[in-house]
């Protein structure tokens, strides 16, 4: 069972029941992956909705080896999840959440609310 309190989020992927976790170990394997940007930039990018197929297939198996699974982006990509590429969207801005505090109504809405400060991944940085 997933623990939110330590950012953790609950999937069924292929019909069987996982964990995922965005750990720093995996911010810095997301980091990596997409080219060297920071942490900071790839969670402003994603926040306002730009997110390719490689990446969110980046994003999910970060979470999931951060939670301890044993699996390569090949694999991921394999993998089926309930409700199509909505499905796989909606596990990638539950990770996001759960890693960075994103607000989920600026999630939906495709972008940030700048009259939220709070609602970034980093408070007060630049």
């Amino acid at each position: 069972m997933a623990n939110v309190k330590r950012g953790e989020v609950a999937a069924i992927l292929d019909g069987k029941a996982y964990t995922l976790c965005l750990t720093l170990g995996a911010l810095a394997e997301l980091e990596a992956a997409l080219g060297g940007e920071d942490i900071l930039a790839i969670a402003r990018r994603f926040e306002a909705g730009r997110i390719t197929a490689r990446e969110a297939i980046a994003v999910i198996g970060a979470g999931l080896r951060g939670a301890g699974h044993d699996t390569t982006d090949n694999e991921v990509a394999r993998l089926q999840v309930e409700g199509g590429v909505p499905g796989y969207l909606s596990l990638v801005v539950r990770l996001l959440q759960a890693a960075f505090g994103v607000n989920e109504a600026s999630v939906s809405a495709g972008g940030s609310d700048p009259s939220a400060e709070d609602n970034a991944p980093f408070p007060g940085g630049a």
